[in-house]
């Protein structure tokens, strides 16, 4: 099936296109034309499939032609959302929203510019096709994608500070293939640590229609800039004893089957929601500070688990504000956890920093020397990681 449907006979634009679909599920055909068809079933007859999600006209089509089709799509499709290319003034704009234009694209914007407005005209759709298709499930045939829980045993080891940069991180591998969810119900700063302002939370996703309809689902998540998405916390600690454990457990069944990876910033500790997330994982990444009780809580939580048979498929071990003047050494730690430290963060001022900011280190490219441990953490997930000989999996980290 094309899920993103081009016409324009401007192959510079094209180019800026297809690099922003580029990874994105679904594929793109492209018509390079001067001119549009006198409706819109002459596209559609041309494709194979179920009609596309995204009709994109322009730029190089006359504005008037794109807003008189744009106006058919709307009522003949209404589940297709159309964005127009073109220069936006205050007059054409009045008369895109008429015609039921989704939203303006500026012909010269950057590839990932593209691909967020993209995926929320293609969320705009799938809204629209909420009673058309209710049992579909337009990623199914991607299989189950890897459940990633963020965990720590106590709090303040910048667990958060981790999940927000490695769901970054994925989004530059699978772009809109990557959801975080925020499943500290009662202090979530997944919103804040991304700078989103979302209009539903996870409450909303549990509760309400979403819950029924992985496509209403996507309908109810934020779009974030680097390309992923996210569903972020309560916004009253209250809301927390409204969401269960089944709640939980069924949430991440539908995501597993619409993103490639999804990166769960769980709470401190083992509690019910967090032993959920665990049933459902494939991969732990467990947070510990250069401390004592961090460490320790981190041996007592693989015990408990060992015990419950919760522990996920793929271990990955973070030890984050490594400081060889906090009087322990690598060595230490490892012993005590009973296991190897797969990657190390040095203490960084920065860290912390972009985190309050609101952008994360692997978004804005910073060299500070976190990022590259962070960046280790991305590549263990990524596909050719898992092919390597086993004894690789666990290389010892580089404690400096």
């Amino acid at each position: 099936m094309s899920r993103f449907i081009l016409i324009t006979p401007n192959t510079e634009f094209e180019r800026l296109v297809r690099q922003a679909v580029a990874g994105m599920h679904g594929a793109l055909h492209v018509f390079q034309a001067d001119y549009l068809p006198e409706g819109p079933a002459d596209i559609l007859r041309q494709l194979q499939g179920e009609p596309p999600e995204v009709l994109i006209l322009g730029p190089g089509l006359p504005v008037e032609d794109s807003l008189k089709l744009a106006s058919v799509v709307d009522l003949q499709y209404p589940e297709i959302s159309v964005v127009l290319a073109a220069t936006a003034t205050p007059e054409t704009v009045l008369q895109a929203m008429r015609a039921g234009v989704r939203d303006f694209l500026d012909p010269g914007a950057a590839p990932d510019t593209i691909r967020v407005m993209l995926e929320r005209a293609s969320l705009a759709a799938a809204g629209r096709r909420r009673g058309l298709a209710p049992q579909a499930s337009e990623h199914a045939d991607h299989g189950a994608g890897r459940v990633i829980a963020v965990m720590s045993p106590k709090g303040g080891v910048g667990k958060t500070t981790v999940a927000t940069n490695l769901a970054v991180g994925l989004g530059k591998i699978a772009p809109m293939g990557v959801v975080i969810v925020d499943l500290d119900l009662q202090f979530g700063d997944v919103a804040s640590g991304l700078m989103l302002d979302p209009e539903f939370t996870i409450t909303d996703a549990v509760l309400g229609a979403a819950s029924q309809d992985s496509m209403v689902l996507k309908t109810y998540l934020t779009v974030h800039p680097a390309g992923i998405y996210a569903l972020c916390g309560p916004r009253s600690p209250i809301e927390m004893d409204r969401i269960t454990a089944t709640h939980v457990s069924h949430l991440l069944e539908q995501l597993r089957q619409e993103f490639r990876y999804i990166v769960v910033d769980t709470a401190p500790g083992l509690g019910e929601h967090v032993l959920a997330t665990l049933e459902q994982a494939t991969d732990a990444v467990w947070i510990c500070g250069m401390d004592v009780p961090s460490i320790r809580g981190m041996r007592t939580g693989f015990q408990i688990l060992e015990e419950l048979n919760l522990v996920p498929q793929q271990r990955h071990i973070v030890l984050n504000m490594a400081d060889r003047r906090a009087g322990l050494t690598l060595k230490d730690v490892e012993a005590t956890v009973g296991a190897p430290v797969d990657v190390v963060l040095p203490r960084s001022k920065n860290l912390p920093f972009s985190t309050n900011k609101g952008i994360p280190v692997l978004q804005d490219g910073s060299r500070d020397p976190a990022a590259k441990g962070l960046r280790q953490l991305v590549e263990r997930f990524k596909p050719e990681w898992d092919a390597r000989p086993h004894k690789q999996l666990h290389r010892r980290a580089v404690f400096q």
